[in-house]
């Protein structure tokens, strides 16, 4: 049997704003196509279909579509639930779908139920755990409080395991947990509530391979309990993950083979630093043009309206910073401020946030510092009308 092993598509989930249902769908279509040129048998998906526990109408529609692709691709599909979905939305109708070969697993009580699918060597034997929050899940494991992950999987893992014995088959087990040894990119929303969110490798342990979802690296935690990854990037921390599905092959004795397949790059992911004018300009960051960008600048004075002049050569840029250049001269901040009036003080702050002041803004310093220390109302008399109006003229 071959068996695909995919997990947290995160459908209807934004980047930074921009909505990223379009590369979803296509990643979808090149799963799809991954399942027709390696004959696939079986598509696991270990959690977090969708990004939000009540997805969208669009988010809905992406996933009814991809589940028709994979399924005419050949393949029947194997779904948990994730920390981000909703099990009972996700699970709605799962007896109908099951006979058109969706089989969702989303409840405690099928978790000891599993999927019996067959091979030229006999069944396999397909278990769903879906996310276990812990204050939940243990009044349906009989689980005592207190209790943080490891406690309720090790329950979960009871049950399977006792099934399992009267069975006597090969087993696939599908989870949705973070394992410790495996390492997490910063894009995945934490499962910690409850108690401490990682659990041992070997609570898995009797299931011929372990398909694990939460985690968006793919990793390998042992030889036959592994994580699958997202299927595209979901931070910026992941732009040089390679994205990949797992291909995993069971002959009569268990796991014969198991290997990366490599899924194409949608769209890439670039880090540029530099002055606005030389990200306009320099031919060496072309090549970041049609990718998702963050930018840091680094001129001495913040650009204005700087993302909607990236956003002409970068079309795709997210999100821009600005880290103004500092001297390092080293001199501690007592040694600067040192023989220095009030008024230098702030300015010195506000060009080390910002920019340099100008005229303006330090008659406005002036008058604010005299007004706190209670000199007298002469000289620390209100603006006229004029002063605001000449102000504002030069800082425009």
């Amino acid at each position: 049997m071959r068996i695909v092993h995919t997990s947290d598509w995160h459908l209807g989930r934004t980047f930074h704003g921009v909505e990223l249902l379009a590369d979803q769908r296509r990643a979808l279509s090149h799963l799809a196509a991954v399942v027709a040129a390696e004959s696939a048998d079986v598509v696991i998906v270990a959690g977090d279909v969708y990004d939000r526990s009540v997805p969208s109408a669009d988010a809905v529609r992406v996933y009814d579509e991809g589940l028709a692709e994979i399924a005419a691709a050949g393949a029947q599909i194997v779904v948990t639930s994730g920390n981000h979905d909703s099990p009972t939305r996700l699970g709605a109708g799962s007896g109908f779908a099951a006979a058109g070969g969706l089989h969702l697993r989303t409840s405690i009580t099928d978790i000891d139920r599993p999927v019996l699918l067959s091979d030229a060597h006999g069944e396999v034997a397909f278990y769903g755990i879906p996310y276990l929050e812990p204050d939940t899940a243990r009044h349906h494991l009989d689980v005592p409080s207190p209790c943080g992950h490891t406690a309720v999987l090790d329950a979960a893992m009871v049950r399977i395991r006792a099934d399992l014995a009267v069975r006597q088959s090969r087993s696939v087990v599908v989870a949705h947990a973070f394992v410790s040894g495996a390492a997490a990119t910063g894009s995945e929303r934490s499962i910690s509530v409850g108690g401490v969110e990682t659990v041992p490798a070997e609570t898995f342990s009797g299931a011929d391979y372990v398909a694990l979802g939460h985690l968006h690296s793919p990793q390998r935690v042992a030889e036959s309990v592994r994580y699958s990854g997202s299927l595209l990037p979901y931070s910026f921390g992941e732009r040089t993950h390679r994205k990949a599905v797992l291909i995993v092959d069971l002959d009569a004795s268990g796991v014969a083979q198991v290997r990366a397949h490599e899924m194409p790059v949608v769209r890439e992911l670039s880090s540029l630093t530099g002055t606005l004018a030389d990200l306009l300009t320099e031919e060496r960051f072309g090549s970041a043009q049609d990718h998702y960008v963050e930018v840091t600048l680094t001129d001495a004075v913040r650009p204005t309206d700087a993302m909607r002049r990236l956003r002409e050569r970068f079309p795709f840029a997210v999100h821009v910073q600005w880290d103004r250049p500092h001297s390092g001269s080293g001199v501690d901040y007592r040694s600067r401020v040192r023989g220095r009036s009030d008024a230098e003080i702030v300015a010195s702050f506000i060009e080390d946030v910002r920019d340099a002041p100008t005229k303006g803004e330090r008659v406005l310093i002036e008058r604010a510092l005299r007004a706190v220390v209670g000199e007298p109302e002469s000289d620390a008399a209100e603006l006229t009308l004029f002063d605001i109006e000449a102000i504002v003229a030069e800082s425009a």
